[in-house]
């Protein structure tokens, strides 16, 4: 390798892009188009950037096995950037083996780490644990230890693990800061804020207020009733009854449990399920009906009991009901989760991770963008939607993962 491909990969590692770009510029041989696609690609350029490294796998000849390996983990980082969720993982697996069987661990770590920062994304924790757990830290330069920190830290957040996450954030800033990389830095410093901002709202008896995750945590373990509309669940430490596929019989749950230790009346409960403003007898018998099934759903943590006016939610064995509710009351809270994280996310990437189909959550960002809440850019297969921050979004407990006790 000559000096000027190395001095470029090494301002490369450094942060110094403008200063890699000035080394390979004017040069159109392998190894410098895949240093100006990493370059383009930290700058934003992420169009660009796929087409050098491209053009830089099919330019290195089949005796570069690892050149070519490189060049696919940075193909998959550019993709998993830009949230292109259907780049076909096997292919970076393939190149993972590649770097290993050559001896570059340090690449093929970072190829691991990868891995499971797209399986976090989609929700899918057991499995980035999996490969996460065959990967050693030790030999990753400090940048990309900073990647695996986050990567642990992110699973931490999903399973509602704040003193884990701490952690992990904590290990991830002081790799940032040996790096000298202020992106980095600046990256996990906003990753790390997830712990310090309302994370949802806690509805009770006294009132409402919102709740950081570490007291989201001490809630689920507390022993209280709790009605998640956050996952629609209605759980207690010990059990957990799922409700997202029942949104009738959720709608009623968090109706009783909002008005809990009082009672609902049937006009309030036929409106809040049925959104019937004028109820008849078909939907007085419908609302008998739907009781009878949560009552059957909840038996094992409480009873719904029949007042003069209406119904009241009784817990079994809790002295306290808690009901959990977003940060923000927004229809499509989900897709806004996602949107929340400054990244530009397809449709057909926010149907993955979010178990939907394209058609639900087109609807659902026309609806956003209608509301001025979100836009799009670029047309067809490269429209991208972004948000401006929203007042008390993202909120972990909106994103796909199983929560404790799952």
């Amino acid at each position: 390798m000559d000096s000027l491909i190395t001095a470029a990969a090494r301002a490369l590692a450094a942060g110094d892009l403008l200063g890699a770009l000035k080394r390979v510029a004017l040069r159109d041989d392998p190894p410098a188009l895949a240093l100006r696609g990493i370059a383009m690609a930290q700058l934003g350029e992420l169009d660009r950037a796929k087409v050098l490294i491209k053009s830089a796998a099919r330019a290195f000849g089949p005796k570069e096995a690892v050149a070519r390996a490189r060049c696919v983990v940075a193909e998959a980082e550019i993709a998993l950037v830009s949230r292109d969720l259907g780049w076909p993982a096997p292919a970076l697996d393939a190149a993972c083996k590649a770097l290993e069987a050559h001896g570059d661990m340090v690449n093929a770590a970072h190829a691991r780490n990868l891995a499971a920062r797209r399986l976090l994304l989609i929700g899918r924790l057991d499995e980035a644990e999996r490969v996460l757990s065959g990967l050693d830290p030790s030999p990753l330069p400090p940048a990309s230890r900073a990647g695996y920190e986050l990567t642990l830290a992110g699973i931490a957040v999903r399973r509602l693990k704040t003193n884990e996450a701490r952690a992990a954030f904590a290990k991830a800033a002081a790799a940032a800061r040996q790096a000298d990389i202020p992106a980095l830095t600046a990256e996990v410093e906003s990753a790390a804020s997830v712990l310090n901002t309302p994370a949802a709202r806690m509805i009770t008896r006294s009132g409402e207020r919102l709740a950081r995750l570490d007291e989201v945590e001490a809630l689920l373990a507390s022993g209280a009733l709790v009605v998640d509309a956050c996952r629609n669940v209605v759980r207690d430490n010990r059990t957990m009854i799922p409700l997202a596929t029942r949104p009738i019989l959720f709608a009623l749950a968090r109706a009783l449990g909002e008005a809990w230790p009082g009672d609902v009346s049937r006009d309030e409960l036929l409106k809040c399920a049925f959104n019937a403003r004028h109820a008849d007898e078909s939907h007085r018998a419908r609302l008998r009906v739907e009781i009878g099934r949560l009552r059957a759903k909840l038996r094992k943590l409480a009873e719904v009991n029949a007042t003069k006016r209406g119904f009241v939610l009784a817990p079994h064995h809790a002295e306290n009901l808690v009901v959990l509710a977003p940060p923000v009351d927004e229809k499509n809270a989900a897709v806004l989760a996602f949107l929340s994280d400054g990244e530009a996310w397809s449709s057909s990437a926010l149907a993955i991770v979010l178990g939907t189909s394209p058609r639900t959550v087109q609807r659902a960002l026309e609806q956003l963008a209608a509301a001025g809440k979100v836009q799009a850019f670029g047309r067809g297969r490269a429209r991208r939607w972004t948000t401006s921050s929203v007042p008390g979004f993202p909120t972990t407990l909106l994103l796909p993962g199983p929560l404790p006790g799952d």
